[in-house]
């Protein structure tokens, strides 16, 4: 007998169980539908993975699909709350919704009487055909946005670019007149509130600025409610990353676009913070503490390793089995593939080709001929065979989708954010493009919150300020933003970092380790209580448990784009990186990162 192929998140029975959760999470009552799966026999879900086994009766299969259908059309208490529709999304944020700044691609409805959402990110289907210049046959018509009428036919503007996009030799950030900023202090970190290298002013001179740049005092997001940060006794425990935040990184500069070594500064903090959670992904709180303990590496401050790891401790908490052979202290050798990587470089490509202007449509169309299909996971794996079933966007977030919800969307945000620097609001309209292909409410949240904040730093906002920008992208009443706003209290309330996570554990500890709340929150307290100083950001991030690698890149992301400068990063932590990254995308296995800076800029030209 042909052993059954179980295929991870994609079959009907283990979907069941997450949308049942998902239900349980977003006030629908699916009581009777729990109550029938569960008499007939029905599992639930995996929690660290997404195929059980063993495979069940082709009749519990039928049966997860009918369940599935069912628990689509019960009624949604939270969707006055929580919205998808950009329309409805700016209207509840009111005034707090920033004003766009960009002029040619924004496509941000007024926050106040919302016109109807009839081209991007509506509830009509978008057409996606297969990707121009493919070796796929020609089987669907040529996609359309308007449902009013079909979209352009293709011509010689509409073909996108080879594959592989031209390589240059190794980008350098600074001329050679221009001296290097210097290196961050030995332990790659500084007590908050004492001088350091800030950011470049945008839009003034290549040389870096003095050291001792004017610091702004901390933003409050949610007023005088939060207090101000604590100082940390000289013995006080320091948790995970030390004392919280006395001022906020970056908050110099204006609105401009970036230039390229703060891309670069941004990509290197994003592979950093991927590469140092990577070997603890799926593993519970406890035993990241243990195996860092382990090793006195805690609280966490450099990579991982299973050197000193006693035998029985490494037995009970094994490292993740993908990512132990190449991202451990002992064996990290330039950066490996990772789709945390993956969908910045794929958003990269998808503005090189269609412009800031792109339509959800658009990114489908890139994905099926750049990605492949085995790179996608939760949501994006599930919206991608919605894809080859003929299922269109924006449907494709939501049907048999029970990751719409999930991080998925908040990791492909970081170009929406550096491509609207100083404009949060462009941004957010950008990833809430990207994001609606896959996913729904706080899925999309999660990353219109990611753009925004990267967008507010790369507009030369400190660490607070830029995260107040990505709450003002937010509806307000959603779980997603009352999560970050406890969470930057949290954070600002306690010296002591282990203290915060525990505390956001215990108040989300019942979302599934993926989904978009509580790494939003977590990501927000890590940001806020390291002050935006990089080692610190990536440190707290990923030792909070959670979504390990996908914290660490935003931390990453963000905090470097505060740095301002490949060279401010700590050494110690890019070095091993070795200007290499690996992935799939066809045609950039290899790639460095200045590289990736360099295209980055060159996409953004007219």
């Amino acid at each position: 007998m042909t052993e059954r192929l179980r295929v991870t998140w994609v079959q009907p029975e283990d979907l069941l169980g997450h949308e049942l959760r998902q239900a349980s999470e977003d006030g629908r009552d699916a009581t009777a539908q729990a109550a029938t799966w569960h008499a007939s026999g029905g599992a639930p879900s995996p929690t660290r993975a997404g195929a059980s086994s063993p495979p069940p009766p082709p009749a519990l299969r039928a049966l997860a699909l009918t369940l599935l259908d069912e628990l689509a059309k019960l009624p949604q208490p939270l969707a006055d709350r929580e919205p998808t529709l950009l329309p409805a999304i700016t209207q509840a944020c009111g005034d707090r919704w920033p004003k766009p700044q960009h002029g040619t691609d924004n496509d941000t409805p007024p926050a106040t009487a919302p016109p109807a959402d009839t081209s991007r990110g509506s509830d009509t289907p978008e057409r996606v055909s297969e990707p121009a210049g493919s070796d796929h046959h020609p089987s669907a018509a040529r996609p359309t946005d308007n449902p009013t009428g079909p979209s352009e036919p293709p011509g010689p503007d509409n073909h996108p670019p080879p594959t592989t996009a031209p390589r240059s030799a190794p980008h350098t950030p600074e001329g050679p007149t221009t001296p290097p900023p210097p290196r961050a202090s030995a332990d790659g970190s500084r007590e908050p509130g004492t001088p350091e290298q800030a950011s470049e002013p945008a839009g003034g001179s290549d040389h870096p600025p003095p050291t001792t740049a004017p610091r702004s005092a901390p933003h409050a997001l949610e007023g005088a409610t939060i207090p101000p940060p604590p100082r940390a006794s000289a013995d006080a425990s320091r948790g995970s990353g030390g004392p919280p935040p006395v001022s906020g990184r970056g908050g110099v500069g204006e609105r401009t676009a970036l230039r390229t070594h703060q891309s670069h500064a941004a990509w290197l903090g994003r592979a950093v913070g991927c590469l140092l959670g990577k070997p603890v992904e799926k593993l519970e709180l406890p035993a990241i503490r243990a195996l860092a303990r382990a090793t006195g590496n805690w609280p966490l401050n450099t990579w991982f390793t299973a050197r000193g790891v006693p035998a029985d401790l490494a037995a009970a908490h094994p490292w993740n089995r993908r990512s132990a052979g190449s991202s451990l202290a002992e064996n990290i050798d330039g950066m490996p593939e990772d789709d945390d990587l993956n969908y910045p470089l794929l958003n990269v490509l998808l503005i090189q080709r269609y412009g800031r202007d792109f339509r959800t449509s658009d990114v489908a169309r890139l994905w099926l001929d750049q990605l492949p299909a085995g790179r996608t996971f939760t949501a994006e794996r599930v919206a991608y065979r919605n894809l080859l079933s003929g299922i269109e966007p924006p449907d494709t977030a939501r049907h048999h989708n029970p990751f719409r919800e999930w991080i998925g969307a908040a990791i492909r945000a970081d170009v929406h954010g550096w491509t609207h620097p100083g404009d949060p609001a462009s941004a957010a309209a950008q990833a809430y493009r990207d994001a609606t292909l896959t996913h729904t409410a706080n899925g999309v949240y999660s990353a219109m919150f990611v753009a925004g904040t990267i967008a507010a730093a790369g507009g030369g906002a400190d660490v607070h300020a830029s995260l107040r920008a990505g709450l003002s992208v937010v509806p307000p009443l959603s779980r997603l933003a009352q999560a970050v706003r406890q969470a930057i209290r949290l954070a600002r309330a306690h010296t002591d970092f282990d203290t915060v996570v525990d505390r956001l554990h215990d108040a989300h500890g019942h979302y599934h380790w993926v989904h978009a709340v509580p790494n939003a929150a977590l990501l927000a307290a890590a940001l806020t209580h390291a002050d935006g100083d990089f080692t610190g950001s990536i440190c707290r991030a990923v030792s909070g448990g959670w979504d390990t690698d996908s914290n660490g890149a935003t931390a990453g992301s963000v905090a470097g784009l505060l740095a301002g400068h490949p060279d401010r990063l700590p050494e110690r932590w890019t070095a091993p990186l070795k200007n290499h990254l690996a992935t799939s995308v066809v045609g950039f296995d290899g790639i460095g990162f200045d590289e990736l800076a360099r295209l980055t800029q060159e996409a953004l030209r007219p």
